[in-house]
């Protein structure tokens, strides 16, 4: 889900532009680098460059918002392999945001032609060519991602707000849906590493392992059916074990937000798990 309100770009230390949401209070990106983040976060952790000796890779683009994390793909995958046909289905609320940063422009530092087949993408229910096929699917991700089929994607890149602003993108069921669309050999990535994030990760069958940190300490998170990514280190292992840990939960995928926080809220306060403020004092000494 991404925010519907008036747009304006701003600066990210890489040189890259990103929005800001005055709905969520985030920022698309990180500011340490719009464009870094989409290949560091994203393209790296799910191995696209590995994947484009395969002749055909499938993505999955969950909360689409710029097009960046689907451009880096493409322009990673074309450097390896010119001749792989790339699939894409992105997840986007309304067609809004993909719309303004081909108005603003900001995709025109990406290699030719990846800028003209995102214009595209942006404008029409599907683009279809001898390289590329890719489609918005516009409306409440957790409806749309059922029209994607089982084990369809090599690489899915899970890129919503955060857990706390946008919980319904991180629900326990949603996630069991995300990761339904996975290829038994595909790769799950994404910069959260919530400690509620990767549980629910756990729990939908999938290993998870550590990113490195782009424009901030915390690392995201890379899963697949087998082990990927860093090891967790035993302080992210014990994460684990923690209130934190609680899973976002939403069994119908039609609740809103404050309904999943509360929830979730009433969960922690009642479970026997060590509280997260402990963990982190354990951590400090």
């Amino acid at each position: 889900m991404k925010s519907t309100a008036p747009l304006t770009p701003q600066p990210t230390a890489d040189g890259s532009f990103t929005f800001y949401s005055e709905e969520f209070g985030e920022a698309f990106h990180s500011r340490q680098g719009a464009r870094l983040e989409a290949e560091q976060k994203f393209v790296v952790p799910t191995q696209i460059r590995q994947k484009a000796a395969q002749g055909r890779l499938r993505l999955l683009d969950v909360c689409y918002g710029l097009g960046y994390n689907t451009a880096a793909a493409l322009e990673a995958t074309w450097q390896v392999n010119p001749h792989c046909r790339i699939e894409v289905i992105g997840l986007e609320r309304s067609p809004s945001v993909p719309q303004t940063a081909i108005a603003e422009n900001l995709l025109a530092g990406w290699n030719a032609p990846i800028p003209e087949l995102l214009t595209q993408i942006a404008h029409q229910p599907q683009v279809s060519g001898d390289r590329f096929q890719g489609q918005l699917l516009l409306g409440d991700a957790r409806q749309t991602i059922q029209q994607v089929s089982r084990h369809w994607a090599d690489a899915i890149f899970l890129d919503p707000f955060s857990p706390q602003s946008c919980p319904e993108l991180w629900t326990l069921e949603f996630l069991g849906q995300v990761v339904r669309c996975l290829k038994p050999s595909g790769h799950l990535a994404t910069y959260s590493c919530a400690a509620a994030v990767r549980t629910a990760l756990l729990t939908c069958g999938l290993q998870v392992g550590s990113t490195p940190g782009v424009g901030r300490k915390s690392p995201g998170t890379v899963a697949g059916f087998t082990a990927t990514g860093l090891p967790l280190t035993l302080q992210e292992q014990e994460h684990l074990h923690t209130r934190a840990a609680v899973p976002y939960r939403d069994p119908t995928l039609t609740a809103i937000a404050t309904a999943i926080r509360q929830q979730r809220q009433q969960e922690q306060a009642t479970c026997e798990l060590e509280s997260t403020s402990q963990w982190r004092r354990r951590w400090l000494r």
